[in-house]
């Protein structure tokens, strides 16, 4: 599926789930319903996939876990805090880098209003090196 038209499907699936239980759970909650919701959407989903760091020809396991892949090419991290920091940024990106993945989204499911709880971001190297996919040129 075209990454444009799977983050759409994604964040609506997203939207639905904060419909039904609005703001104020625990991320795992929100975690758990969406990945029932992509499923049923008929998307493949892993859930806290380990990304461990490839240096120098060896793996190094530092914990970290992407909360949820969406057909190997979209990263979801989730949240539920007030209000999205740089850390939180800096955790996607280092997702997408580590796992030389195409997009992430990063939701924050403490908003009222789903959509101002959420951010896109590029893997600008990833787009670079992919120049004949036609997928990647309306990111």
């Amino acid at each position: 599926m075209e990454l444009n038209k799977l983050s759409h499907k994604v964040i609506g699936l997203a939207i639905e789930v904060h419909r039904h239980l609005g703001p104020g759970l625990l991320e795992s909650a929100y975690c758990e319903c969406l990945m029932h919701e992509l499923i049923l959407g008929g998307l493949a989903v892993e859930r806290e996939k380990l990304l461990p760091i490839n240096y120098k020809g060896i793996q190094i396991h530092q914990g970290y876990r992407i909360d949820l892949l969406i057909e190997n090419q979209l990263v979801l991290e989730l949240k539920t805090v007030d209000e999205l920091i740089d850390v939180h940024h800096a955790q996607i990106i280092t997702y997408l880098k580590l796992g030389n993945y195409p997009l992430g989204l990063l939701i924050n499911f403490h908003s009222k209003i789903l959509k101002d709880g959420l951010k896109r971001f590029i893997n600008q190297p990833f787009v670079a090196s992919h120049p004949k996919d036609d997928t990647l040129k309306t990111l």
